[in-house]
């Protein structure tokens, strides 16, 4: 009915029929016989990189899509426009073939060179224990090259309607289910809409070390996920009570808000420049390049590019912290 969600809003690639919705107000119900066509006779289900569209491409004419994916946190700013204007740089001064893959998240990032996929890959956040012990043989390297942050974005509606600031308590109130209406935090009398970030992601890592202090100790919660940066900003565009976690450099203040934090003596911290540079602001984040070991031939070349003075300039163009920007 009107003002519901249906599980298509809930669909993510690793959950791709969801079998819960929201219930809005009652429509029309009615009897419908439905046949079920046959698509296939055969299934393959595997983990995500286990091989799958390989296996397929082997055994039959089918050609699904086989590419490494690192992530999509730089999505589309650095790690789209930026690193494809490095990349269409260095394609044509140093005449390199640079591909350039912004699906899977930061999780992405680090299995795709984990394996072997990729020369680089890119992640918004510290690789833990266990992201080491799961490649014990590869040496990572962590190369900063500039920082950002997450916010938590809201609707036009949502900001218009008063809602400007949240505490800790009260983000995890929603977050847990006990606060529905966002009413009770100083908005408008509207239904929340929470858009949780694939878990995994580094933007919902890093929401969830704020929240809970160890991603681990989040609980697992029902509401639609989404995945990249661009599928975020849209849902959270066009619904009204939405929220969700993003990358501050993507709320443009006309369709989308970011909200500012509200300490316990309710002072208001908000993700501008000053406050992610000086790592005030609580949800800043780093951008990394992750290589195997010390950077070599190509990959040292696009390292060096992204460090160096004309790399630093496309990430702040894109709304991020350069690395000169930064404030120990």
């Amino acid at each position: 009915g009107r003002g519901g969600l249906g599980n298509r809003n809930f669909a993510t690639s690793r959950r791709q029929t969801p079998r819960f919705a929201q219930p809005g107000e009652a429509g029309d119900e009615g009897e419908f016989k439905l046949e079920l066509r046959m698509i296939a006779e055969v299934g393959l289900v595997g983990y995500p990189n286990a091989g799958k569209s390989t296996l397929l491409t082997a055994i039959s004419h089918a050609r699904p899509k086989i590419a490494p994916y690192p992530f999509t946190t730089l999505t589309p700013q650095v790690g789209n426009i930026a690193n494809h204007q490095a990349a269409e740089i260095l394609r044509a001064e140093k005449k390199m073939d640079i591909q350039i893959d912004t699906q899977g998240g930061s999780s992405g990032g680090i299995s795709a060179l984990g394996d072997g996929l990729v020369q680089i890959g890119m992640s918004s956040k510290h690789l833990n224990d266990s992201d080491r012990a799961k490649y014990p043989k590869v040496d990572f390297r962590e190369i900063h090259v500039g920082e950002d942050a997450v916010a938590l974005i809201v609707s036009k509606d949502v900001w218009d309607g008063g809602a400007r600031k949240l505490t800790r308590a009260q983000v995890k109130d929603i977050y847990e289910g006990r606060t529905i209406n966002w009413k009770d935090v100083g908005g408008p009398n509207r239904r929340i809409v929470f858009y949780n970030k694939e878990p995994g992601r580094g933007t919902w890592e890093v929401f969830a070390h704020w929240l809970y202090g160890d991603p681990k100790k989040a609980p697992l919660v029902n509401f639609p996920e989404v995945g990249g940066n661009e599928e975020t900003r849209n849902k959270v565009a066009s619904t009204r009570g939405a929220i969700s976690q993003l990358s501050s450099s993507w709320a443009d203040g006309k369709k989308i808000f970011a909200l500012a934090l509200a300490t316990d003596t309710q002072e208001s911290i908000e993700p501008t420049p000053e406050n992610i540079a000086t790592h005030k602001y609580p949800m800043s984040r780093p951008l990394f390049l992750l290589t195997n070991g010390e950077p070599r031939q190509e990959a040292k070349v696009l390292v060096d590019f992204m460090l160096a003075p004309p790399g630093q300039a496309l990430i702040r163009k894109h709304g991020y912290l350069a690395l000169e920007q930064l404030k120990n």
